[in-house]
């Protein structure tokens, strides 16, 4: 596009919108859209499926009552209090609701945070707690991880999920950004900007604080994970074969001593 040009807005369906979005992005290899569907009414539709009532014991499992409206949070399209305001509407009474509420709650503070301190944002906030020092970790993300093409089967599955819709259950988030950084020693800052570039929620508050939280330079420990945990919280549709997730297949103590070897010797 030339400067000053507008945009085109005017379309007779979304197959003509998706092929006009493909054609001034030629840097896109995909040509399907997301199956997220965009707009002010899917937002309000959306929201009218949320089950609060069982988000709290489900939330973690990728199958879970998660509500999928943080594309429409980001954008604007919904308010955190209209997504509080209809869960309590939903429950009848905040309290059975405190989980729900709480994660909200923590959405507004990761803002609160980039609008108080926004040098946080890509910078780490302390030392990484794993033994190793900021200059260990390597700057580019590898080609492998951006192809999908690793050796662990369920990272994979999840990096073809969000390179697909644009979106990741937040689980799924930390398991691959705990895979990045402790597993393949990535900077933190180059994988939150990967994935930042993939998702259609992408906030750089939400985003890079996450990835902080399990990198340890904003929590007290760095996140790992294992096989048995993935397999507890995915379903058959992720690949959790032990052959072809071996690195992960171990036991935390296993993993701890393995991954961060000068931490253990402190």
């Amino acid at each position: 596009m030339h400067d000053g040009e507008r945009l085109k807005t005017d379309f007779k369906d979304r197959a003509e919108l998706v092929s006009h979005v493909a054609s001034i992005a030629p840097w896109l290899s995909a040509r399907s859209a997301s199956p997220i569907r965009g707009g002010r009414s899917a937002a309000h539709s959306r929201l009218q499926l949320i089950e609060p009532l069982r988000y709290a014991r489900t939330r973690n499992h990728l199958d879970g009552a998660v509500t999928r409206l943080s594309p429409y949070i980001r954008h604007g399209l919904l308010s955190l209090a209209a997504v509080r305001d209809e869960a309590v509407r939903i429950a009848g009474n905040p309290e059975r609701i405190e989980k729900f509420i709480q994660e909200l709650a923590w959405r507004d503070y990761w803002q609160r945070i980039y609008a108080a301190h926004p040098e946080r944002i890509w910078s780490s906030i302390e030392p990484y707690k794993t033994g190793w020092s900021e200059n260990d970790y390597c700057a580019d993300v590898p080609n492998d991880i951006l192809r999908g093409d690793t050796e662990v089967a369920c990272i994979n599955a999840f990096i073809h999920t969000l390179q697909a819709t644009g979106y990741l259950h937040n689980h799924a988030r930390m398991y691959l950004a705990s895979y990045i950084v402790h597993w393949r020693r990535v900077r933190w800052q180059s994988g939150a900007r990967w994935m930042m570039s993939w998702l259609l929620d992408g906030d750089p508050a939400s985003n890079n604080l996450s990835w902080q939280w399990v990198a340890s330079t904003f929590s007290r420990k760095p996140y790992i994970f294992n096989l048995a945990n993935v397999v507890k919280y995915t379903g058959p549709d992720i690949d959790t074969r032990p052959d072809f997730n071996r690195v992960i297949d171990a036991s935390y103590g296993e993993l701890s001593a393995r991954l961060f070897p000068n931490r253990q010797a402190r």
